[in-house]
């Protein structure tokens, strides 16, 4: 989608969209992070009209913090609430199946986090109810709306490089590494659903797919080389209950090769290197994180004759919300297209069905890992 369009949209006089966010702690977290200034950077889109967390003290604290008329220390009042129109659910994964129903069950628009649900079973009970109750439920698969992922689907798409022979990905999780915040200890925890799998390997998968098509059959190898973590600030020992080494290979629906590593922490090499090549040419994605929906990429590019690979600038009509300080672009980036998708009815945002597509292919990575044998997906 252009920019002009966007912005046609925006001048058109549309009432504003009202938000309510259900996760808003004052303190810290992806809410105040990323989708509050995301959300208020887009002032003729969206305003935020209530927020909620599981205590009173923080639910006033974060109201008089955010500047948000209405604050409750419940879900199910926010949810209930006639002044929202869209609940945003930005908590741990273990809660949002809850969270995500009570929306849907009002009859709200929903915008989940990613992971959509703590294992495939959720993701599609989830994906169900959306169906049923007929209203849009977006996934937070930011990375779909990078402007470098958007502008390499489109280089894709145009034949820059030819036909896909291969693609091949390595990346940093930076977290389940040697040391983690107290807060993101549930991390380090297979049975929570935010794993290394999940959360870093599961958005830079969603956008290589995106550009590139499906996975039509892989193997994967996973294993736990970091037995235990230290916990910042405290100095304290724990165990390591998660993989932090996930390697998948195999081929995309087209018939090209693709593999995918992801290790745990950072490197002092490289932290994301996703490269795409073609008959005609090559591309090549790199950021300084290994989260590829949280950090700006790089795009590079070679065809023909050119003997080497050259910087593409990322043109602006893929910049669709203003650029944040910090990790949430992409965020707000999604927030745009959420915008036209509420107010006209496209579909440019990554739904629920769309994510249960991605914790399928999660899902199949498990049981090849698991049981060595190759998995084909539908």
């Amino acid at each position: 989608m252009s920019g002009q369009v966007l912005t046609a949209t925006r001048t058109g006089g549309a009432k504003r969209i009202r938000v309510g966010i259900i996760g808003a702690n004052p303190d810290r977290g992806w809410a105040a992070q990323a989708h509050i200034p995301a959300l208020r950077s887009l002032p003729d889109d969206f305003e935020i009209t209530a927020l909620s967390t599981t205590r009173r003290e923080s639910a006033d604290a974060a109201g008089k913090l955010f500047g948000v008329p209405a604050a409750f220390d419940n879900h199910q009042e926010l949810v209930n609430s006639p002044t929202v129109d869209v609940v945003a659910v930005t908590v741990k994964v273990p809660h949002h199946l809850e969270l995500a129903t009570a929306a849907l069950e009002a009859g709200k628009a929903v915008y989940c986090e990613w992971p959509l649900g703590n294992g495939l079973r959720e993701a599609e009970t989830l994906a169900a109810l959306a169906r049923k109750k007929g209203v849009l439920a977006v996934a937070g698969l930011q990375a779909r709306s990078a402007p470098a992922v958007a502008y390499v689907r489109d280089l894709v798409k145009q034949g820059y490089v030819g036909e896909v022979l291969s693609t091949t990905l390595v990346g940093s999780g930076m977290g389940w590494g040697p040391t983690v915040e107290p807060f993101n200890v549930y991390l380090n925890d297979q049975k929570n659903g935010a794993t290394l799998l999940s959360v870093a390997l599961g958005h830079a998968a969603d956008a290589l797919c995106h550009c590139l098509g499906e996975v039509r059959e892989l193997s994967a190898t996973t294993t736990m080389r970091r037995k235990c973590f230290t916990v910042a600030g405290t100095g304290e020992s724990k165990p390591m209950a998660a993989d932090d080494q996930v390697a998948v290979s195999g081929l995309l629906e087209g018939g090209a090769a693709f593999s995918i590593h992801y290790r745990g922490g950072s490197s002092r090499g490289t932290n994301l290197l996703w490269e795409i090549n073609g008959t005609e040419g090559d591309l090549q994605l790199t950021a300084d994180g290994g989260q590829a929906q949280l950090f700006e990429m790089t795009v590079r590019g070679g065809k023909g004759a050119q003997p080497s690979l050259e910087i593409l600038p990322v043109p602006e009509e893929y910049r669709w919300a203003p650029p944040q300080p910090g990790l949430g672009t992409n965020v707000a980036q999604a927030w745009a297209r959420f915008a036209c998708d509420y107010r006209e009815g496209t579909r440019l945002c990554p739904t629920f069905e769309d994510a249960v597509t991605r914790h399928r292919m999660l899902n199949a990575i498990e049981t090849a890992a698991a049981t060595g044998e190759r998995q084909r997906l539908s």
